[in-house]
C-alpha cells in the first residue's frame, strides 16, 4: 500500500497502488527441470500456407495508403493485451485499421506493428511481431503471457509472410526511426484508413453477410428457447448466453455487448446489464451481432413479444417503427446524402407520435431543423451508421464523408429506427409506458438501392409471431 498524504481533517489517506502481475504463483524451477525441459521435442516442420483470400485485398488497401502518404514513415499498431484484473487479460482483438491493412484477423498477435518505410517509389511494408520462441529459451516455459507452454502454438515469421503475402520481421528488429517522419496513430492517417472502409470490397461484403447469417442463427436460438428464458429469474442473462454460444461456436466473438432488454429495460438504449426477468406480456428487445473470424460484424435488433403475440398497443408501436424503417429503406439510394435516410425515418416518427397526441406541436413543427425535435424524446438516436470491422465503422471519417456524405454502391450500414416510452414518462398515456421497440437491419447499397442483408430474420409483426410459434412450441 502507499500513502498520499493527509486529508483536510488530518486523517491519513491510503491509496492502493496500481495492480501488477502476481508473483505468488511463480515457483522456482528445480535444476532437473532446467536440465531437461529443452530436450525430447519433435521437430516442427514449417509448412508454408498459400496466401489467404483477403491478402490481395489488403495489398490494394496498403497501396492506397502508400499513395496518400508519400515520403512518410507510417506505423500502424495492432494494440496490446489489456489487463482485466491482476494477471488476467481481456481477450485480444486487433485494432480494426491494422486488421484491414494486413488481413490478419482473429489470429493476429498482440504487440504487432505494420510499418511503411518510405522509398523513392512508394513504401516498403513490413509486419513486425514477436515470433515464437524456440524450446531452448526461457520464454518457452517461463513466460505465462507469451510462452507456448502456456498459451499454445504461436506463428512463425515465414508462415505469416506466406499467409498474408507480406514481408515479416521480428519485433526486436524494429527501430523507431526519425520522429518527424513517423505517422503513428496520426489524425490524418486515422481519418484516411477510416474513410478507406466506407466502400466495401467483395471480400468485405461476403464477410458481413456471413456475420449476418450466423447472427440470424443466434436469434433463432433465442426464440427457440423462450420457455427456458421465461423460467429463469434472470432470463436476460440466458438470452445473452445463448447468443454468446452461437457467436463463439461459429465466429470469433460478439461485435459488441449484447443488449437483452425486456419490459421497461427496452427503453434504455444501451442496456447491457442484462440481469432482468423476461415476463410474458412484455416485449424483449435484443440487439446483437456476431463478429466472425475475419473480425467483420453484424448489428441486428429484433423486438419480440415474450408471450408470442403482440398486444394491440404493442403492435401499433411496432408497426410504426417498421413503417419508419421501410421509409428509410426507400430513401437509401446512390447519390443521396446519408442523413436523408435518418430524415425519412424521423418524418414517420413525427407524424405518428403527433397523430397519437403525444406532441405539443404539429408534426411539421416538430420536424423544423432549428425549433423542432419534440418527437426526438421518443427516439433520441440516429437511424443509421456504417458497419464493417467495427460495429460503428468508419467513425473517424470526416463529417462531409459520413453523415453529410453521399451514398455510394458498396456502402454497408444499418437502418434502425425505434420508439421508446420510458416507464415514468408522464408525457404519454399509461398504456404506452414501458414499451420499447427497435427494428434494425444491415443494408448493402447497390446501384438499384438498398438490399437488406438480414431480410431472412422476420421483421413484420405477423412474421415475428409466426416465428415464435414455429420455433418455441
Amino acid at each position: 500500500m502507499s500513502t498520499t498524504g493527509e486529508s483536510p481533517a488530518g486523517t491519513e489517506t491510503i491509496t492502493a497502488p496500481t495492480p501488477s502481475a502476481s508473483t505468488n504463483r511463480r515457483q522456482p524451477f528445480p535444476q532437473g527441470f532446467l536440465d531437461t525441459i529443452s530436450q525430447g521435442w519433435a521437430e516442427r516442420p514449417e509448412h508454408l500456407p498459400p496466401a489467404r483470400e483477403q491478402a490481395a485485398y489488403a495489398a490494394q488497401r496498403r497501396a492506397a495508403v502508400s499513395v496518400a502518404f508519400t515520403g512518410k514513415r507510417l506505423v500502424v499498431p495492432a494494440g496490446d493485451l489489456k489487463q482485466r484484473s491482476n494477471d488476467t487479460d481481456y481477450p485480444f482483438r486487433a485494432h480494426s485499421a491494422f486488421a484491414h491493412l494486413t488481413g490478419w484477423a482473429a489470429d493476429s498477435e498482440p504487440g504487432s506493428l505494420l510499418v511503411f518505410e518510405p522509398t523513392a517509389d512508394g513504401h516498403d511494408v513490413t509486419l513486425y511481431f514477436r515470433e515464437r520462441a524456440g524450446r531452448t529459451t526461457t520464454e518457452f516455459y517461463a513466460d505465462a503471457s507469451i510462452g507456448e507452454f502456456w498459451i499454445g502454438p504461436r506463428p512463425a515469421l515465414a508462415g505469416v509472410a506466406a499467409d498474408l503475402g507480406l514481408a515479416t520481421a521480428h519485433i526486436d528488429d524494429f527501430a523507431a526511426g526519425d520522429a518527424d517522419l513517423v505517422v503513428d496513430e496520426d489524425a490524418d492517417l486515422t481519418r484516411f484508413v477510416s474513410e478507406l472502409r466506407l466502400v466495401k470490397d467483395a471480400y468485405e461484403l461476403a464477410q458481413v453477410q456471413l456475420a449476418v447469417d450466423v447472427t440470424a442463427k443466434g436469434f433463432d436460438d433465442i426464440v427457440a428457447d423462450l420457455p427456458r428464458i421465461i423460467e429463469h429469474p434472470r432470463g436476460e442473462r440466458v438470452v445473452e448466453g445463448l447468443f454468446h454460444q452461437r457467436a463463439r461456436s461459429e465466429g470469433n466473438w460478439e461485435g459488441y455487448d449484447t443488449i437483452a432488454a425486456s419490459g421497461p429495460h427496452a427503453c434504455y438504449l444501451h442496456w447491457t446489464r442484462n440481469d432482468g426477468a423476461v415476463v410474458p406480456g412484455d416485449l424483449i428487445l435484443v440487439d446483437a451481432g456476431v463478429e466472425v473470424d475475419s473480425l467483420y460484424t453484424a448489428d441486428i435488433t429484433r423486438t419480440i413479444p415474450v408471450s408470442g403475440t403482440f398486444t394491440d398497443i404493442q403492435r401499433k408501436v411496432y408497426e410504426t417503427v417498421r413503417e419508419a424503417a421501410d421509409a428509410a429503406f426507400d430513401a437509401a439510394k446512390p447519390g443521396v446524402l446519408f442523413r436523408t435516410v435518418h430524415e425519412a425515418a424521423m418524418k414517420v416518427i413525427a407524424e405518428r407520435t403527433s397523430e397519437w397526441g403525444l406532441l405539443p406541436v404539429t408534426a411539421q413543427e416538430a420536424l423544423d431543423a432549428d425549433k423542432g425535435g419534440q418527437h426526438r424524446r421518443y427516439m433520441v438516436h440516429g437511424t443509421s451508421h456504417h458497419l464493417g470491422l467495427d460495429v460503428h465503422d468508419c467513425a473517424q471519417a470526416r463529417r462531409d464523408m459520413y453523415y453529410d456524405g453521399v451514398l455510394e454502391p458498396g456502402m454497408v450500414f444499418t437502418i434502425e429506427p425505434g420508439l421508446y416510452f420510458q416507464i415514468d414518462d408522464l408525457t404519454v398515456p399509461a398504456e404506452y409506458r414501458g414499451i420499447g421497440v427497435r427494428i434494425e437491419d444491415d443494408v448493402l447499397l447497390t446501384e438499384d438501392g438498398a438490399v437488406n442483408l438480414s431480410a431472412a430474420i422476420p421483421r413484420t409483426a405477423d412474421e415475428v409471431e409466426e416465428w415464435i410459434a414455429r420455433l418455441s412450441a
